[in-house]
């Protein structure tokens, strides 16, 4: 495994780490975004995140089939952890603004499955792929990402292993302290494509 040092460098030298002021998912305010497209543009990088983590993931979930990740963040980081892990690996797509299975997925009864994200803000996405988990009688193992910025304040109550946890304030639209008032807000994340 990488120390959380190297795994923050890697992130900075991939401009996978930004500053401004950024409108997240979550509909909160930040000084601060990972873009972990960006990592994963550069797989020489990237690759030693995904297996460090995927080590973490071996010590915490022994016995899991099924890799589910978020579209859009989620699904190039779900496929390398399948990959690293052996593990069949599928995505969910928002359809009229709900997740949903598409492309042949199946989730089978009895699944034992694996929910991976790129970034957990709130855990909205991950908590709306558990709901597809669920609906198909099968069972959430856990919650996996590479970056765990919710600070403990996730909608997700069980364990979510990370290759790094930050700790970056976010805010509401009405709340904002006044460096971030005065620069103007980009929205880019995916949840709305």
């Amino acid at each position: 495994m990488i120390s959380l040092k190297e795994s923050l460098k890697i992130l900075k030298e991939t401009n996978a780490l930004i500053e401004g002021h950024f409108i997240l998912s979550s509909g909160l305010h930040s000084s601060k975004y990972v873009q972990c497209a960006q990592l994963m543009s550069k797989p020489n990088k990237a690759v030693k995140i995904c297996e460090s983590l995927a080590s973490k993931i071996k010590e915490e979930f022994k016995d899991f089939n099924l890799i589910l990740s978020p579209a859009m963040g989620g699904v190039i980081i779900g496929y390398e952890l399948g990959k690293i892990l052996n593990k069949k690996t599928i995505f969910s797509e928002r359809v009229d603004g709900e997740f949903n299975l598409r492309r042949g997925f199946k989730i089978k009864e009895n699944d034992k499955v694996l929910i991976v994200e790129d970034v957990i803000t709130t855990g909205k996405s991950s908590i709306e792929c558990s709901k597809l988990v669920y609906q198909n009688n099968a069972k959430v193992v856990g919650y996996a990402c590479i970056i765990n910025r919710s600070n403990g304040k996730s909608e997700i109550k069980e364990k979510i292993i990370s290759q790094v946890e930050l700790n970056i304030p976010t805010y509401s639209k009405d709340n904002l302290p006044k460096e971030l008032s005065s620069i103007e807000a980009v929205k880019p994340g995916s949840r709305s494509l």
